[in-house]
């Protein structure tokens, strides 16, 4: 259904990226500015989204916009500012990919840090959940809005070792289907998407041992997120899409 990503126009569209210095999240980026989108890139390291921003540039992307924040430390307010700031600047969000994630160490079950644990629900789930509830009044504002969540295959089904992470991804999902189920015949709708094995940093820190040469890249995957965030979905909502 969609494996060519030149044919995707995100022109005249603004989506915000979390995590877009590094991985998917950058990869994501650079393929929605190159299909016309004006893009939000939003990250904890202020230096990698000023190379996110120089590559989207020096490829003749509409200019994007940087927002440095940390959302392990974030707090409604933060939120709120920033719907405020995109609305007054480009008067509504066409598209929200939630993509930032913390996946913590592998570890046991009972040798579970109950920090790390709070950690990452704080950045996988809370974090997503308050960003996204206070982009809802610029997301009701576009004609048609898309929210893209991303998951994992032990979202799906649980895996020894992967405690909170796993059990975050779960909840993603739920969050997921809860808002679509909300905004069902609305201008807003609401998917995930599971990546599959990538070559990304997070990956290679889960399974070091694994040849990251053979695993797909972020680029292979963009058809999928091309695909949301077009108008080609516009009647697609609260599915779960693999990748890959």
């Amino acid at each position: 259904m969609h494996n060519d990503v030149k044919k995707y126009d995100l022109s005249g569209k603004v989506i915000l990226v979390t995590g877009a210095g590094d991985g998917i999240g950058k990869q994501a980026a650079l393929t929605f500015a190159a299909a016309g989108a004006t893009v939000i890139l939003l990250g904890r390291t202020v230096s990698k989204l000023e190379q996110t921003y120089d590559d989207i540039v020096a490829t003749g992307g509409p200019e994007p916009a940087i927002v440095p924040l940390d959302m392990k430390g974030a707090t409604k307010a933060h939120y709120q500012g920033l719907c405020a700031t995109i609305e007054e600047q480009f008067g509504r969000l066409d598209g929200l990919l939630q993509n930032a994630s913390l996946l913590g160490v592998l570890s046991p079950f009972e040798h579970i840090d109950h920090d790390s644990w709070n950690d990452i629900m704080q950045v996988n789930v809370t974090a997503q959940f308050m960003m996204t509830q206070a982009l809802m009044p610029a997301l009701k504002k576009a004609p048609k809005a898309s929210i893209v969540f991303t998951s994992s295959g032990v979202g799906r089904k649980g895996r020894a070792f992967w405690g909170p992470y796993a059990v975050s991804k779960f909840a993603t999902e739920g969050l997921a289907q809860v808002m679509a189920d909300e905004y069902e015949g609305s201008n807003v709708r609401v998917n995930v998407i599971n990546p599959g094995a990538t070559r990304t940093t997070m990956r290679s820190k889960a399974y070091p041992a694994e040849d990251p040469m053979k695993l797909k890249t972020p680029a292979d995957l963009m058809p999928t997120y091309l695909y949301l965030m077009s108008d080609d979905s516009s009647d697609v909502n609260g599915q779960s899409l693999d990748a890959q």
